[in-house]
């Protein structure tokens, strides 16, 4: 590595924080800070969609992914298509229909405002977690540069530089800057994909193909191994990941925010089922870097690298055999991934703090620039916050993009149950669905903190939907057949089993 990259990274970080303020447009009030005006367009949704989930877990963690083992990986990825199309026609219409903001208004609507502010809740601190592994796995390439320059820089010092600049442009810009920067980052790091791609193919004299496959790492579908523990077993891979796509893209707002910003019901639809399609190319050009790695580095195990995990193998590669100037391309890359995921997360925890929470127990009425900026302090304050969660992170002994899944996954289930609930349970009252939703949330927390591996990742969210569903019904049957409901399906009209206005909440 050489200055030249340092300066290539340098470059990119300015670029975007320019990019994003220069494209952010004039904010009159919140509609235009979280939802862009609902004026964005569905292709650039789509992409910032697709970069958003991406991340720096996609570049850095789902080569090391095939290197280890084979693109069995891949089958979520149907999953992820499956779901999305769920998404598409069962919640998106009742969103665009009640002319919500964030995801939780409607649990507000159907079940009472103490129900939309602890989804909300959850959701901000399932965030922070989440998201502060993929703004650590970002820091690890940039680790490894510096140490190899003979820099001692910690990985706080690399998180702190990368949050400031994202900061920078959410906090200013919005969602329409947050949108855009999404589209040039996301072409950066797919670039960087085909680039490194290109540069390994070139530098072998054996078909990698072909030598992934006398492995057995071309295996793309897996109908031995146990469906119960093995996450990537095709049913449990695709079942999985729809059920984690429908839970992620319908009931999480860091994507429901984007697809609200759209013109219309029909550009959110085609968003989002187009995002599944990009996400499946782009897990299959990464899981295909890490079969050519493979041959690079002669199916070396990663301690006779010298390594310590599967997630610093790409880096290594960057570091070791790409010329000088493009490594520097190819980091930014990783970087611009890990700040769209972080830009993405700050808008949509500033706006669920804002309308789930501040809106729903503040008594004081605000000005439209009253309530603009005290957005702009919430997304601050998150900020600082994503900065602190990814300093706690200094190493782990299992690929990143399966850590995130699984912290994310812990209250997925329980989310989308809630709305399947709402939907589905006439009966079903708020403390019904609290109870279920709290006790799903933390039977898949005690699974992940003292019994992993027990049970693939990719249950998580089927097992927490079943849980909130199951419950949630089992106590709804509490209720007479005659109580007074409204109907599930017409979100936009108030909930007679609300009771009074000020049970209910306000609803954005």
């Amino acid at each position: 590595m050489q200055t030249i990259d340092l300066v290539v990274i340098a470059v990119y970080l300015l670029a975007s924080a320019w990019l994003g303020l220069r494209l952010s447009g004039r904010q009159r009030d919140v509609k235009d800070y979280f939802i862009g005006g609902r004026r964005l367009p569905w292709w650039a949704v789509c992409l910032s969609v697709v970069a958003t989930e991406t991340s720096a877990l996609t570049v850095i963690s789902v080569p090391g992914v095939a290197y280890l083992g084979n693109v069995t990986f891949l089958q979520v990825a149907i999953g992820y298509l499956i779901g999305r199309v769920v998404v598409a026609f069962l919640l998106l219409p009742r969103y665009y229909r009640g002319e919500m903001t964030t995801a939780y208004t409607y649990l507000g609507l159907r079940f009472g405002r103490g129900m939309q502010s602890t989804a909300s809740v959850t959701f901000l601190f399932t965030r922070v977690l989440a998201d502060g592994v993929r703004l650590f796995a970002a820091a690890i390439p940039m680790k490894i540069i510096l140490d190899s320059l003979g820099a001692g820089v910690s990985y706080f010092a690399i998180v702190a530089v990368m949050g400031v600049v994202t900061i920078l442009y959410t906090l200013v810009g919005g969602i329409r800057a947050v949108v855009w920067v999404d589209v040039v980052q996301m072409g950066l790091y797919c670039v960087g994909g085909v680039v490194a791609l290109a540069v390994i193919t070139t530098s072998l004299d054996v078909n990698f193909l072909a030598v992934a496959a006398d492995a057995g790492k071309t295996q793309f579908l897996d109908f031995t191994s146990n469906p119960v523990s093995a996450p990537y077993a095709t049913v449990t891979a695709v079942l999985g990941g729809a059920l984690l796509s429908t839970a992620s893209h319908g009931a999480d707002q860091i994507v429901v925010q984007r697809l609200l910003s759209c013109r219309s019901l029909r550009d959110a639809q085609k968003a989002v089922i187009v995002s599944g399609v990009v996400v499946f190319a782009q897990f299959a050009l990464f899981l295909t870097v890490g079969l050519a790695l493979y041959s690079y580095f002669q199916a070396a195990t990663v301690e006779q690298l010298g390594l310590n995990n599967s997630d610093e193998l790409f880096p290594a590669f960057v570091v070791e055999a790409v010329p000088p100037g493009l490594a520097g391309l190819l980091l930014a890359g990783v970087i611009a991934a890990a700040m769209s995921t972080l830009s993405s997360s700050l808008s949509a925890l500033s706006s669920s703090t804002m309308t789930d929470l501040y809106e729903q127990f503040s008594r004081r009425r605000l000005t439209d620039g009253q309530a603009l900026r005290l957005s702009r302090l919430f997304t601050l304050g998150w900020g600082l916050v994503f900065i602190a969660a990814a300093a706690l992170f200094t190493g782990t002994d299992n690929p990143v993009v399966e850590l995130g899944l699984s912290v994310a996954s812990l209250t997925y289930g329980g989310l989308l149950g809630a709305f399947f609930l709402g939907l589905w349970v006439r009966r079903a009252r708020q403390l019904d669905a609290a109870i279920a939703f709290c006790a799903a949330v933390a039977t898949m927390s005690w699974l992940f903190l003292f019994q992993p591996g027990l049970i693939g990742f990719t249950w998580y969210t089927a097992i927490g939907t079943g849980l909130v569903l199951g419950l949630g019904y089992l106590l709804s049957r509490r209720h007479p057949d005659d109580s007074p409901m409204a109907d599930a399906s017409t979100p936009d009209e108030p909930c007679e089993s609300a009771g009074r206005e000020e049970d209910r909440g306000s609803v954005s």
